[in-house]
């Protein structure tokens, strides 16, 4: 069943496009990570999809209502949390839970429910008076969610959710959109963490506007790089990387951390063509060369340089 069919959706602001007529579907219950750069469109159709910003063309059904037609009905379905937390510093704990509570109709023993629920999944159980502003990021971002998602909408949408959070909170928090997941809860997630796209069920990366490839983490690796990934260790990284662009063997390059990664095609011989161009032509010593399982990121990285080239 699915939870959102968009079909042909276009936003333009005067000449500008920004979402240039995408379609896809988004299965009840999954976990769908859409990613793209900054600026890629990923916020602008996340407001379309929340029925906040009417599109310029096209339409999608969210929870089987269109965002054209009918978006105070999407808003009523759906849950939204973005990286700002969505949440009311000045106000308690409580206060928030409240506000939210109102704005979503729940009252009485509903509402005493989900309240306990939120305050649970928040470890915020007699902390209900504390100024949200005073918590810490993590603790933040879980109340932020259950405030998102306190009147069980079958979709809940989220933004940069854990921009800033540290990593030990990062995986608390993908625990809980697992939970949320497993309880049939649709949850379309951005991400600029490729490593958390990992947990997602199906991925759709966008650039400038344009859908440039889907699948789950396996068959993106597969399907969109043909050649091997090496992973160079060596001084220098910045003239290294120069250098290695330049060889009729490398097509493309980056750096990880304190690395290259370089993904190679049938010119490659072996490790001493590398060492000799790095270390014998250009005294960069070079300390370690493994072939790796190529990142989610390598496969980003290979989708935006195809776009550009074409």
């Amino acid at each position: 069943m699915k939870s959102i069919e968009v079909n042909n959706l276009t936003k333009k602001f005067g000449s500008f496009i920004s979402v240039d007529n995408i379609s896809f579907n988004v299965k009840q219950g999954e976990i769908f990570g859409f990613l793209g750069a900054n600026g890629a469109g990923k916020s602008t159709t996340i407001r379309m999809l929340c029925g906040i910003l009417e599109p310029t063309l096209g339409d999608a059904l969210v929870s089987g209502y269109s965002v054209m037609r009918e978006p105070d009905k999407v808003k009523q379905n759906i849950g939204y949390m973005s990286q700002r937390f969505s949440l009311y510093n000045d106000l308690t704990v409580e206060e928030n839970i409240n506000f939210f509570g109102g704005v979503y109709g729940l009252e009485g023993k509903k509402f005493l429910e989900r309240k306990k629920w939120v305050l649970n999944i928040a470890n915020l159980n007699g902390k209900e008076k504390l100024l949200t502003g005073s918590l810490p990021g993590g603790i933040k971002q879980r109340l932020a969610l259950g405030t998102a998602v306190i009147h069980r909408p079958a979709i809940v949408f989220l933004d940069e959710p854990t921009s800033g959070v540290d990593p030990i909170s990062r995986r608390g928090f993908w625990e809980l959109i697992n939970d949320l997941s497993d309880n049939g809860t649709t949850v379309f997630v951005t991400t600029h963490y490729l490593e958390e796209a990992e947990f997602c069920n199906n991925i759709l990366l966008i650039d400038a506007g344009i859908l440039i490839a889907e699948g789950n983490s396996k068959e993106l690796k597969t399907k969109y790089l043909s050649g091997s990934i090496l992973e160079i260790e060596c001084e220098r990284l910045v003239d290294a990387l120069d250098i290695l662009q330049k060889q009729d063997f490398v097509d493309e390059t980056s750096i990880f951390g304190n690395n290259i990664h370089i993904n190679i095609n049938d010119k490659y011989k072996n490790e001493d063509a590398i060492k000799n161009i790095l270390t014998e032509q250009n005294s960069i010593e070079v300390f370690k060369i493994n072939k790796i399982i190529p990142t989610l990121e390598d496969v980003f990285i290979h989708l935006l340089e195809k776009n550009k080239k074409q």
